[in-house]
């Protein structure tokens, strides 16, 4: 890829590249928000479609929108042969970044501190300036939530969903969700051999925040004894009776998976807050060491082991399904582009791959609901224990 980069000639910079590209209509697109395997397989997606349409050029805005943020901006020109075989590669071509963003951007003050700026209209202005037309937001909830602050600005904004979480209502499934689930199954399935072979008790810490989609899937999969999810909170007193029933032959084994939102009866989440400025997520983690502590201080005598899967869930390359459905999202999120329906997100209703307003996208989250939920249902008649 070729990159624009310029700093104290930005002005020099926006006379080049408007110049270069006038011609053609321009799509800026940005990931936002964690990494996720299928986002290439998105962006490539894209850039075919605007390649096969031929009148559109497209634009990567590197590192979420930071890359037209901060001073030296850094995009780069997308073209067929940039993505060629990029679908297979976990990750993004363009970064991502979870901090900062158009309206909480940090910066370093002449103290040496740091502060957040709104700098809203300052990336107006440059979108304005490089003739963008439109701009594609691949992200999760918080990056559609700023989709709309930006649409309502007036920026012509297409969304396309995405998060290991699945926890978005307005379509049936996110990309990258089945890769998670798969490594996460994988992961259950090796613990089952060498928890048989000590005869040991292992908590498999996964990632979902407040959403247990992960964990549910792969304690299904990989056969697991307990599930424990944010959606429901745990009495580690029921947890201990499960994992007693598997050792009353004197030897056994037992498998936890236990999602990284999960609550205990006191509901509150285990983490902390984070510490680099323009980050609001807390950082979610220890839910498995804490469930450990439990189980030993109500006397549970086997050995267990804690296993915290964390970024290996993110990385590596997407499944078959993942990779499908982020190209169908891509091609999809440009013909919204090319139809002028803005402030929509793509979303995918069995068998159909279609759109919403990105107002009814945010509207309510996708957790697991106990009552109504086929999968608790069948986790529940297999054996599996929620702890509740």
């Amino acid at each position: 890829m070729q990159k624009y980069i310029k700093s104290c000639l930005i002005e020099q910079f926006y006379v080049t590249f408007a110049k270069k590209n006038s011609m053609a209509k321009k799509v800026l697109v940005v990931t936002g928000g964690g990494d996720c395997p299928g986002l290439n397989a998105v962006i490539r997606g894209i850039v075919k479609s605007a390649e096969y349409e031929g009148d559109w050029e497209v634009i990567g805005c590197i590192e979420s929108y930071n890359g037209l943020l901060k001073d030296d901006v850094e995009i780069v020109d997308l073209k067929d042969k940039d993505v060629a075989g990029i679908h297979v590669n976990g990750g993004t071509i363009i970064k991502t970044t979870n901090k900062g963003g158009p309206f909480h951007f940090p910066v370093q003050q002449p103290d040496g501190s740091w502060k957040e700026e709104d700098r809203s209209e300052l990336f107006k202005k440059r979108i304005d300036n490089l003739g963008i037309d439109v701009i594609i937001s691949i992200g999760g909830d918080g990056s559609q939530r700023i989709s709309i602050q930006l649409a309502d600005m007036g920026i012509n904004i297409v969304g396309v969903p995405k998060t290991i979480d699945n926890d978005l209502s307005s379509t049936d499934f996110t990309f990258g969700f089945q890769t998670a689930v798969q490594i996460a199954t994988e992961a259950v399935d090796k613990l089952v051999t060498t928890a048989s072979s000590h005869s040991r008790v292992f908590i498999l810490e996964v990632m979902g925040r407040d959403a247990g989609w992960i964990a549910l899937h792969s304690a299904i999969a990989g056969g697991a004894e307990v599930c424990i999810i944010p959606e429901i909170e745990y009495d580690p007193k029921k947890i201990v009776e499960k994992i007693e029933s598997r050792y009353k032959s004197g030897r056994g084994f037992c498998n936890i998976v236990i999602a990284e939102g999960a609550k205990g009866l006191d509901g509150k989440i285990t983490g902390v807050k984070p510490t680099a400025l323009g980050d609001p997520n807390i950082k979610l983690g220890g839910v498995g060491d804490k469930l450990k502590l439990e189980l030993e201080q109500l006397g549970v005598k086997h050995d267990i082991r804690v296993m915290v899967l964390g970024h290996l869930q993110r990385g590596g390359t997407p499944v078959a399904y993942d990779r499908i459905l982020a190209t169908a999202f891509g091609v999809k999120a440009f013909e919204l582009v090319k139809d002028q329906k803005y402030r929509t997100m793509v979303s995918y209703r069995h068998p159909e791959i279609t759109y919403v307003s990105l107002d009814e996208a945010v509207k309510r989250p996708n957790n697991v609901d106990p009552e109504t939920s086929s999968l608790v249902n069948t986790a529940k008649k297999i054996g599996i224990s929620f702890g509740d």
